[in-house]
């Protein structure tokens, strides 16, 4: 059976650091973040449209929010653990999961940290 796709990408700006890194990412640096989020849908409502963009980039808007223009190391969804990139996608992934509608599937969700790293926290179906 076929299903439609459906993406969206959403920037925000934050600081961490990564403890215990043997390097200079210990020390707290910041970057612009690149989140792309992908749903899926086996239907179309009546008027053709599988999940509304605006709908999936207000839901999205509403749990990265949060992250924006902070330091990351600071929030209490990363106190025990490092915010890494691939924390950080699978903390969205988590919380954008609770918010979308029983017939939405997150296909999956990446974090860019530069337009050359990024990491994706896939859900097992």
């Amino acid at each position: 059976m076929g299903h439609y796709r459906v993406k969206v990408v959403r920037e925000f700006a934050a600081a961490h650091s990564i403890r215990n890194y043997p390097g200079n990412c210990e020390r707290l640096h910041g970057h612009n973040w690149r989140v792309e989020v992908t749903v899926s849908s086996s239907a179309l409502n009546a008027i053709g449209i599988s999940f509304d963009f605006r709908e999936l980039r207000r839901l999205l808007d509403r749990i990265v929010d949060p992250l924006d223009h902070q330091n990351l190391n600071e929030l209490p969804m990363f106190a025990q653990q490092n915010p890494s990139t691939e924390n950080v996608a699978r903390y969205l992934s988590d919380q954008l999961t609770l918010v979308l509608p029983a017939e939405v599937l997150l296909e999956e969700l990446w974090v860019w940290e530069s337009s050359r790293s990024a990491a994706a926290y896939c859900r097992q179906s």
